[in-house]
Formats: structure tokens, sequence, C-alpha cells
């Protein structure tokens, strides 16, 4: 009988895609706000504020790949492991 290993790769996930359109999104979105200057505003979306919501975004990543493999298992041959 064949064993299969816990799970994906993670190239192979939907979570990494959507992870990496998300911080894609969030560079986007905090480049394309401004600085508010017009205004007699500050920066709306500084640069911290990005990092911090990149940051928790990689957190939540994280915590969904070690959910993925808690006990999962995948049918899927990987020819990396496959001899």
């Amino acid at each position: 009988m064949h064993r299969g290993e816990e799970t994906k790769p993670a190239w192979k996930t939907t979570e990494l895609a959507v992870y990496l359109l998300s911080v894609i999104g969030v560079l986007i979105a905090s480049n394309a706000v401004g600085d508010g200057a017009g205004n007699n505003g500050g920066d709306y979306f500084a640069a911290d504020k990005a990092w911090w919501y990149i940051t928790l975004l990689t957190i939540g990543y994280l915590v969904s790949r070690g959910l993925a493999k808690a006990g999962s298992r995948t049918r899927d041959d990987d020819p990396r492991v496959n001899n």
C-alpha cells in the first residue's frame, strides 16, 4: 500500500496564490491611496500600516498551512518524493 505525503507541496495550493495576491493588493493599495496632502491630512495608508497587514496575512497563511498539515493526507503523486 502506497502512503502519500501529508499535504500537497505549498506551491500547489490555492492558499499560496491567495496569499501572494493579497500581499500584492495591500502593497498596491498602500501606494495608490496617496498621502492626503491636498486635504490637510496625513498618509492614510502608510507603509507601516501596509506591512502590519502583510504580517497578519503571513500569520494567517502559516496557520492555514499548519492546519492543513495537521493530519490530512494527499493522494497526489509528487515527483520529488516518488523515486
